[in-house]
């Protein structure tokens, strides 16, 4: 039984985890209960601690300084919902062992906790059934399992069997996972990188494939949402932490006087932005945790917007460090997509920078950070275009020193698409552009037609693998063996909702004549309605449609 770990062998643990869910991670995802083809939890969790082992390679240190470039690593490298949920985990154990030089079965117990705490901070509605459920009641155990035995391995074998009883029951928690009969992926997920750990302390062997790195990535996602702008004045402060009040009070002090708020802390300052009607109020509250470092407060509605310049060439980077861009121009934009005629369809629209991505391509933090820092502007916008983008795209807001960025919290492309068709450079101020944009982008029903990934059961339709599925604003619409019988499914949804305008993106294994066929389809239906089709050249979706 190992009592106390040091840096080296927590460097060689998070090795062993990072190989374990990478042998795993078809089976966690195969645990996705939607039949669309983007469902890989398991990926994005194997990336993510993967940009961690990278970050490792050459590092030394007490454990406090290995959990320090773990949780750094993590959370820029983070993809996809359950990845940045996963570095939010590591982040609080970063911050519950600063300047310990070993660990023994109490701290990681507290560490645990801490974890929990910071992954639980960053979702705004926590479901049970989930890898927070998993987490927290396994940090729970581990509490009680430090008062019997301080060794550090005897916590983390506690840990993982309570963590296990815990993901059992995931499937009575969750609807949708006791229907399919499975347990949540994100929490198995976590399970096994804590599994690996506990391998490399009983001596066995590397899980096999584990020194692999890999460059690409499929996708999950799951919802993430916010309220609209509804306040005033756009408050920004620094301020020291002079005392042991627990900033998470002035989160929920915040929540409650406005919105669109992010709080990032350490140990030495708490930096806010909100929205709201009382910046007064905001300001005497933040005075009761240290002195204000920095302040900023703007009135939404009488702040003058700069002049626009033309965009320099500074989102070409090497693959190295960040290119920093100079603030040439008030606003900027960043999109997700894949395809080059999405891209071409964006750039024309006036996006600075693309990333490539989307659904089975979720880009990580950092990527994201590089296309916000490349971008010409003082203020950037980002639009995720996808569920499971938004929170790696919220990552970028605390850690872009430069700019100033927003995100925008599109789901599909054509969200995106009318997002920035809404685009008015001489908006008052950044809010309300922002509130301009997803006032458009919610105005769009979209379509997509892909394929089904497994034999599935869902919303009373009986799915078969490699049936053609349609989904009408991320629900399951029908499934059908004929594409043409699909499309016809969509065309009268078109047609009860009076859509006037109809656009059909289609994808990289539709040909042209597919396409004006699917067209056609759509026109004979919807008569009245303006169709439009482009060739997107996204993979997965043979038609991404649009209406309005």
């Amino acid at each position: 039984m190992i009592d106390i770990i040091e840096g080296e062998q927590l460097r060689s643990m998070i090795r062993y985890g990072a190989a374990a869910i990478q042998a795993e991670k078809q089976a966690i995802n195969d645990l996705n209960v939607f039949p669309v083809p983007d469902g890989d939890t398991g990926t994005n969790m194997s990336m993510t601690i993967g940009a961690a082992v990278t970050a490792l390679a050459n590092k030394s240190g007490n454990v406090s300084e290995i959990a320090a470039a773990n949780a750094s690593a993590l959370l820029r490298g983070a993809r996809g919902n359950s990845g940045v949920i996963l570095s939010l985990l590591f982040r609080g154990i970063s911050r519950s062992l600063k300047g310990k030089e070993t660990m023994d079965g109490v701290d990681f117990a507290a560490a645990l906790a801490e974890g929990v705490s910071a992954a639980y901070g960053a979702v705004m509605k926590p479901a049970e059934g989930t890898i927070l459920t998993v987490a927290r009641l396994s940090a729970d155990r581990a509490a009680e399992a430090c008062m019997e035995d301080t060794s550090f391995q005897y916590v983390l074998e506690a840990v993982l069997a309570r963590g296990e009883e815990a993901l059992a029951d995931t499937v009575n928690q969750n609807p949708v996972l006791k229907k399919a009969g499975v347990v949540d992926a994100g929490g198995k997920g976590f399970l096994v990188i804590m599994g690996g750990m506990l391998s490399f302390l009983n001596g066995e062997p590397m899980a096999e494939g584990g020194e692999e790195v890999e460059v690409k990535a499929k996708a999950d996602f799951t919802t993430f949402e916010t309220g609209e702008i509804k306040f005033g004045y756009c408050t920004e402060f620094i301020c020291s932490r002079d005392n042991d009040k627990d900033p998470s009070a002035l989160r929920t002090f915040l929540n409650d006087l406005g919105d669109s708020m992010v709080l990032v802390d350490d140990e030495e300052i708490i930096k806010v932005h909100v929205h709201t009607n009382h910046p007064g109020k905001v300001l005497e509250e933040a005075l009761t945790y240290g002195a204000l470092l920095k302040v900023k407060i703007e009135n939404m509605r009488e702040q003058h917007t700069e002049l626009m310049s033309e965009m320099g060439e500074a989102q070409q980077q090497d693959d190295g460090e960040r290119k920093i861009a100079p603030n040439e121009k008030k606003y900027g934009f960043v999109s997700v997509c894949a395809g080059d005629g999405l891209n071409e369809v964006f750039t024309d629209l006036g996006v600075d920078a693309m990333v490539s991505g989307g659904q089975t391509m979720n880009p990580s933090t950092e990527d994201l950070l590089k296309m916000v820092d490349a971008t010409p502007a003082e203020v950037v916008f980002v639009l995720p275009n996808n569920k499971n983008i938004i929170m790696a795209a919220q990552q970028c807001i605390p850690l872009s020193e430069t700019k100033k960025v927003v995100v925008v919290e599109t789901k599909t492309v054509p969200q995106g698409i009318a997002a920035m068709m809404a685009v008015d450079l001489e908006a008052e101020n950044e809010d309300v552009l922002a509130e301009a944009m997803m006032e458009a982008a919610q105005n769009v029903q979209t379509a997509q037609i892909t394929y089904a990934a497994r034999n599935s059961d869902m919303d009373g339709l009986s799915i078969k693998e490699g049936d053609y599925l349609a989904l009408l604003n991320g629900k399951l619409h029908g499934t059908s063996p004929d594409i043409n019988e699909t499309l016809v499914s969509l065309a009268n949804s078109a047609k009860e909702a009076d859509a006037e305008f109809i656009t059909l993106f289609y994808g990289e294994d539709v040909t042209e004549e597919q396409a004006a066929e699917a067209e056609a389809v759509f026109s004979k239906i919807c008569p009245d309605a303006e169709v439009t089709t482009i060739a997107g050249g996204q993979p997965v979706y043979y038609y991404l449609i649009s209406i309005e």
